[in-house]
């Protein structure tokens, strides 16, 4: 259960909208060998020219040129529900004159926590004010970085500055690396993360809100919780908990945390991108095959989608306007994380929703603002309903069943949920590329 203080009543889910035509619009191709979606005549030039620079005030930027060479750059704003807003996000590697913009805006639209025993169930964006929890962070919890002054709507502190944003840099091993076929030369780079992050803190938990830019273009969005289990549920002794402490008396009840994420694509400064999905299929060997066979089809999502993972199967956003130095469109990619899916609620049934754009839909549910009518639905599940997609929204569904441990206590350890958007074709090469070998474009030469 939440400390009562920080408790908001929940807003009604209201009537769901009766909803026609939700089939996604489906256009499927067969990937002939060698073939890109979108590529064009190897000597073309991106189509149009990347998009300026983060344009807010100082106070509100933030711009990192990491060491290896590539440059972040992102402005931010604080809002008393999400929490951190990043907008405006663009990404420069070497060999790049101008920034790429990747997204509009990226924040967290939900966390789900339903306990096993049915007792309790908690939006902690929405009915908590998620973001009105941020805390104070010392230079310890920042190595090496800088800790931003928030000002924070309603601030549990008591103070509506927090000191709370913290903009680092970090080693994450290997970037590459590549032996020569002649000679001992070895090709190695170690790479760079930009790291931007916050702790809120709701009732007993304390979410580490992390965004990790990496220098070859990556973003990977991640969730840690931790602080403390809730003293109050420990009444669990029906199988739905897990003895903690002495004997086999106390139980902390098991429960969920279904975290989204919401992407507003701008991939080279459009709002007016394209998805599509690849699912790939293994088949034995036939005839004189030595070995399996694999068949990838790729399928234009033109209408909203509530997609679910599978084997083999992931999702990319598609520049509708700019392409790499390759003739190549310009996208990124859906690299999922662990997950495990929640099945107790309708809008946690699916992975991932992408649906157009709409002002109105903030949060994945309980969504609080005015849509007009109690009919527009509460959650992002009833907002698939057969609309074209001409400006991507993206809702990223990612779960932890949490069953508590004795390790667990205390402090609890951090558990960390989350995914990963990889670029695909932004850049014509790897955009972290050793000048002797920057000529390998294409067919690899058979020496080095």
């Amino acid at each position: 259960m939440r400390v009562p203080f920080l408790k908001r009543g929940p807003r009604s889910q209201g009537a769901a909208r009766a909803r026609t035509g939700a089939a996604v619009g489906l256009c499927v191709a067969t990937l002939a060998a060698g073939a890109a979606a979108g590529a064009g005549p190897a000597a073309a030039q991106p189509k149009a020219a990347p998009a300026a620079a983060a344009d807010c005030s100082a106070a509100y930027r933030i711009e990192q040129k990491l060491s290896t060479g590539t440059t972040w750059r992102m402005c931010w704003r604080f809002e008393a529900k999400s929490g951190l807003v990043l907008e405006k996000v663009s990404y420069q590697p070497p060999g790049e004159t101008k920034p790429i913009r990747v997204l509009n805006s990226a924040k967290i639209a939900q966390i789900h926590v339903p306990y096993d025993d049915g007792k309790n169930e908690y939006n902690d964006i929405t009915d908590y004010n998620f973001g009105s929890g941020l805390v104070n962070m010392t230079p310890a919890e920042c190595p090496g970085g800088t800790i931003r002054t928030v000002k924070v709507p309603d601030s549990f502190t008591g103070s509506p500055n927090v000191k709370g944003l913290c903009t680092t840099t970090r080693s994450r091993g290997h970037a590459y690396r590549m032996q020569a076929d002649t000679g001992n030369k070895v090709f190695q780079a170690q790479g760079k993360d930009l790291l931007v992050y916050t702790v809120n803190k709701v009732g007993w938990y304390e979410y580490i809100t992390e965004w990790r830019f990496s220098d070859d273009g990556a973003i990977n969005m991640n969730v840690g919780a931790t602080g403390s289990l809730s003293p109050f549920d420990y009444d669990a002794g029906d199988g739905r908990g897990w003895p903690l402490g002495k004997g086999a008396k106390s139980y902390a009840t098991s429960h969920n945390h279904n975290v989204f994420w919401r992407l507003d694509f701008g991939l080279d400064g459009s709002s007016a991108g394209k998805v599509e999905q690849y699912d790939s299929v293994v088949s034995p060997p036939a005839g004189a095959q030595q070995g399996p066979t694999t068949k990838t089809t790729r399928t234009a999502v033109t209408k909203e989608l509530a997609g679910d993972a599978a084997n083999m199967r992931w999702w990319r956003v598609i520049s509708a306007t700019g392409k790499n130095k390759d003739g190549h469109a310009r996208s990124y990619e859906f690299v999922p994380g662990a997950t495990t899916k929640y099945a107790g609620r309708p809008f946690t049934r699916h992975d991932v929703y992408f649906t157009q754009y709409n002002k109105c839909e903030q949060y994945a549910s309980n969504n609080v603002r005015d849509c007009g009518s109690p009919l527009h639905g509460y959650s992002v599940d009833k907002w698939v309903n057969g609309q074209a997609l001409t400006h991507p929204v993206a809702w990223v569904n990612v779960g932890f069943h949490h069953i508590a441990r004795d390790e667990d206590q205390q402090p609890m350890p951090v558990h960390w949920q989350g995914f990963s958007l990889a670029p695909r074709d932004v850049t014509a090469m790897n955009p972290l590329t050793p000048s002797a070998l920057a000529g390998q474009n294409g067919q690899p030469n058979t020496g080095s």
